[in-house]
């Protein structure tokens, strides 16, 4: 395995590995700023790799803040080897992922993030959105970063198979066939609002776990995605 690092948009880079026994990119993105960020901290398997990776485009004992969308391996299992790396960096979350999990498995305390709460990072502006089982999990939630209009969107449009850093071509269609062969997404009658409420961002880049980030309408790939599962809603009533 090997880790590729790209810059995606101005001071975001992201740190790609394709696992080949999952057949699955595993994407871990960094916004550098004064107070750097990480999201998404990849399995404790992969943290040579990664932390190997930040290292050719920043100290990553610069770390400033580690953040996640939900609790899981993925997301947050080399949590405290970063906490670890990065003496000065400190782990932020939602209240519901700070009560139930993250309260307990950091190895420092926490930073609880509010709804629409905004983290400056000095050149960057992280967002952060309460996003309660979009893609899964109680404790979800995503960022944007609103200098550069990039929307950091966990397991949403997640492709099976080895991708390019970054693609123009459509992400509905092979996020859909995904979907349809590990049911990871959590179908109910609050995604499509919550996926609208994301679009109404007019993200121009999408910046997915397990996919190639997309550059281009973000906002009409979100609508799609949600009328998509709505109509899979409906199908499941009939």
């Amino acid at each position: 395995m090997e880790t590729r690092v790209t810059e995606i948009a101005s001071g975001i880079y992201r740190l790609s590995t394709f696992v080949d026994r999952a057949n699955l990119t595993f994407n871990v993105f960094v916004v550098d700023g004064e107070e750097p960020l990480l999201f998404h901290t990849g399995m404790r398997s992969i943290f040579p790799l990664v932390s190997e990776a930040l290292a050719r485009v920043m100290k990553p004992e610069r770390l400033r803040w580690i953040t996640f969308s939900h609790y899981e391996g993925d997301e947050c299992g080399a949590m405290n080897d970063w906490l670890a790396l990065a003496p000065g960096a400190e782990v932020a979350h939602g209240p519901i992922g700070v009560r139930t999990s993250i309260g307990d498995q950091a190895a420092r305390p926490p930073r609880m993030l509010a709804d629409g709460e905004v983290l400056d990072l000095g050149g960057k502006r992280m967002l952060r959105i309460e996003t309660p089982h979009v893609p899964h999990g109680w404790d979800a939630g995503l960022f944007f970063e609103e200098t550069t209009k990039t929307l950091l969107c966990s397991d949403l449009f997640t492709a099976y198979g080895a991708c390019a850093d970054i693609t123009e071509s459509d992400v509905v269609e092979p996020a859909l066939a995904a979907d349809r062969q590990s049911g990871a997404t959590c179908v109910t009658p609050a995604t499509g609002p919550t996926l609208r409420k994301l679009a109404d961002l007019e993200p121009s880049l999408l910046a997915p776990m397990h996919a190639s980030a997309f550059a281009g309408d973000g906002a009409a790939a979100l609508r799609a995605l949600a009328a998509s599962y709505e109509e899979r809603i409906l199908a499941a009533a009939k």
